[in-house]
């Protein structure tokens, strides 16, 4: 609760959380009055800390000089000098009311302004000495007895303060400017609810070592621990106490200016707004402070401010870690440190332990953010967020779902899409499974990914996004936003977003996933990519693919192990009815892989198969599942089965059926499955070391020119040749990739 306080070694911590008055002992007479109350209450103070957004710390002597003033407030209670005896004689009741009412104020005063109680005071002694020479003999006895016997000790005990004393120049002004100039705190900005641990556990190894944008991580072995320690050095906690003040001055200067609700929908252009906002701040504080800051200096300040107003805080530099797949923050928060997914080191234990204001924090932006309620109601949120360097999406729970509060997990994506080159060169898949995958998004299969948790299914699908046509429309369909759609969006891509209720959250207010989805089969001849096949909406999905609604390429994912596993979830679980089931062409299976000691995993693509149409009642008994390509562990790699090298695969020799030049060869169908893997590998071999080659924009620019070049040559000499085909295309890769080194 605000005010509340402890004392830990001398130490007085009050917790202004909450509390509507400044923290500034100098600028608050409520903060002044509540503080010397608590020192009247705690014994043994030496520091006074008042915790809030920052922490302001008083050290001894400015201590002291209001324990003076918290003692002398007891000692004229104590001795009673406020009573009728010390205001007034027998008999002699006319001016009690008045002269009491003024001693409570002067001693009512002393905690909120004990300069002004003096003052008050020292009027009051002359005040009462020059009636006591005017007036009857009687009543000069009353003030008499007033001024000894009150006012007088009073003022004895006031004048043996310090603050009194140093105070006395400053009498006949009023205001807190004597005060500023008196306390003066350290001022350490709290820009993180966040405790972190500095220091290294004993007998740690280091394992490896690497850089967050300014921002040092270590991974660290702990011995008799399987779990790493995942300890980050914020750049916040490495600034000079000079940057500090001037952190802290802009954000006050800031606060008017947080984020609306509005505002928080175009995340992207807010940060940039409130970025060049800081930076203007900072650099006229740093001026005013006479404070030299380097360019690079000042825009790295201006990012720390952002982030802990227009951003996530700590979560941001989480985020920013390209190595980082999965966040936990369990509850009750702030009772342990937050986990980690990493690449290379799994389950990780970080050095951060948020706080419940973090958790507050988080969850009212998260509300913001997606338009959805968070509270005992409604206690499953699922969101996205988007931050510098990657976004996420969130899944936040609280009561009455988590008994101990709030709690949230965080899936990390990649700021940029991921892209075939990208996986092949990450080992995720090979070229030859990628050409493969390629030819049937081009000839409009429909293609289930599916997977266990983590094992990389929605990040396939938004790859394979980027292997359609720019020239089609895409529409997809999600109940928790996760596909690339913006960045496609920028990269030119026809493409419409439809979002769908959440089977989990169900919000009123937005359309059930099935009612969504047929209204997606009403916008128009589309590709159609459903984020995951969840509940009622594959129903609706199935038989639209069974009756041919959908002339373009169908792809979504779905949790499954197997292709006889999908089909058991979609048939048994889900209700689709095995002979609309039929209309699935392709079951893309990717598992997380564990190494024999079971202290790694790492993703990989497992098999391709195609669903034939000839069984009736159970694809596995009767063979309607034909692997086209599978894993092998000991080449770790996919490798294709005698079913795809002889040309036996159902669903690729009807593609080639409806193709007038590959009707009936089926080299030249393998050919340009051949060709489409030589191209994406040879991008995934030159991304080594031109890492950017890899990424979206160029793998799109590639796939345009690709299609492009088959065109011309199937003119030139009436088919596709793949070997004059890939000698263009290598020629054109060449020189692009002189062209961007230019830039």
């Amino acid at each position: 609760m605000p005010c509340d306080y402890t004392v830990e070694e001398g130490r007085l911590k009050v917790n202004c959380i909450g509390c509507m008055h400044e923290l500034s002992i100098e600028n608050s007479e409520i903060c002044m009055s509540n503080t010397i109350k608590k020192l009247i209450e705690a014994k043994n103070v030496t520091k006074i800390v008042l915790s809030g957004y920052r922490e302001y710390e008083y050290d001894w002597p400015q201590v002291k000089l209001l324990l003076e003033i918290a003692n002398a407030i007891q000692t004229i209670e104590r001795k009673r000098i406020i009573s009728l005896d010390n205001i007034s004689i027998p008999g002699c009741d006319r001016c009690v009311d008045q002269r009491l009412g003024k001693l409570q104020y002067i001693l009512t005063s002393l905690a909120y302004d004990p300069l002004d109680a003096y003052r008050t005071l020292i009027r009051e002694i002359r005040h009462a000495s020059v009636k006591k020479n005017r007036t009857l003999e009687k009543c000069r006895k009353c003030y008499e007895n007033y001024i000894n016997n009150a006012l007088i000790p009073i003022k004895s005990i006031l004048e043996n303060c310090e603050l009194i004393k140093m105070g006395e120049k400053y009498l006949s002004v009023k205001g807190r400017e004597f005060y500023r100039e008196v306390f003066s705190p350290s001022i350490r900005p709290n820009f993180m609810y966040t405790r972190y641990q500095l220091l290294i556990p004993k007998d740690a190894e280091l394992v490896y070592k690497y850089m967050v944008g300014n921002n040092e991580v270590k991974i660290l072995k702990i011995p008799n621990h399987t779990r790493f320690l995942y300890h980050i050095t914020p750049v916040e906690f490495t600034l000079s106490e000079e940057e500090y003040l001037i952190l802290d001055m802009a954000r006050r200067y800031l606060a008017s200016h947080r984020p609306r609700r509005a505002e928080l929908a175009e995340p992207e252009e807010t940060r940039n707004i409130f970025f060049s906002i800081s930076r203007d701040i900072i650099k006229d504080v740093a001026e005013r402070n006479k404070v030299s800051l380097s360019g690079e200096k000042l825009n790295e300040l201006a990012e720390i401010l952002v982030r802990y107003t227009a951003g996530f805080g700590i979560l941001e530099l989480l985020l920013m870690d390209e190595h980082i797949q999965d966040i936990s923050i369990n509850s009750p928060v702030g009772t342990t440190p937050i986990f980690v997914y990493h690449s290379d080191f799994e389950n990780c234990e970080t050095n951060l332990i948020p706080s419940i204001e973090d958790a507050n924090m988080w969850a009212t932006r998260f509300r913001l953010i997606s338009g959805r309620p968070l509270d005992e109601a409604n206690p499953v949120l699922d969101t996205e967020i988007i931050t510098p360097g990657g976004r996420a999406r969130v899944c936040a729970i609280t009561r009455t779902l988590s008994p101990t509060g709030l709690g949230f997990a965080l899936r990390r994506h990649r700021e940029r899409p991921w892209t075939y080159p990208l996986f092949i060169k990450n080992r995720y898949m090979n070229a030859l499974s990628a050409g493969l995958l390629w030819f049937l998004i081009d000839n409009a299969r429909t293609m289930l990914i599916a997977g266990t948790r983590s094992s990389g299914k929605t990040s396939l699908l938004g790859a394979s996004m980027l292997q359609i046509m720019p020239r089609l429309r895409i529409i997809t369909c999600e109940d928790t936003i996760e596909l690339p759609v913006t960045k496609l969006r920028e990269l030119g891509y026809d493409i419409e977003q439809l979002k769908s209720r959440s089977v989990i959250t169900r919000v009123e207010t937005e359309l059930p996933a099935d009612d969504a989805l047929r209204t997606a089969l009403r916008l128009g001849d589309s590709c159609l990519i459903v984020g995951e096949v969840r509940s009622v909406e594959a129903k609706a999905l199935w038989e639209a693919m069974r009756i041919g609604a959908l002339a373009n390429v169908v792809a979504g994912t779905i949790h499954g192990d197997s292709p006889y596993g999908v089909f058991d979830r979609v048939v048994n679980d889900l209700g689709v009815p095995p002979t609309s089931f039929k209309a699935t062409d392709i079951i893309v299976i990717a598992n997380r892989l564990r190494s024999p000691d079971g202290l790694r995993a790492y993703r990989r693509l497992t098999t391709i198969t195609e669903v034939r149409k000839h069984w009736k009642h159970d694809p596995l008994d009767e063979g309607g599942f034909v692997t086209l390509m599978e894993y092998s562990a000991k080449e770790d790699e996919m490798k294709p089965t005698q079913t795809l090298l002889i040309g036996e695969s159902f669903i690729l020799n009807e593609i080639a059926s409806m193709v007038r030049e590959w009707k009936g060869n089926w080299e030249l169908v393998w050919e340009n499955i051949n060709l489409r893997a030589n191209v994406l590998g040879k991008i995934a071999e030159l991304s080594n070391s031109i890492p950017e080659i890899a990424e979206a924009e160029h793998v799109l620019k590639s796939n345009q020119v690709f299609h492009i070049i088959c065109d011309e040559v199937n003119k030139e000499v009436g088919m596709l040749d793949s070997k004059i085909i890939f000698e263009r295309w290598f020629e054109w890769i060449k020189n692009y990739i002189k062209e961007q080194m230019k830039k």
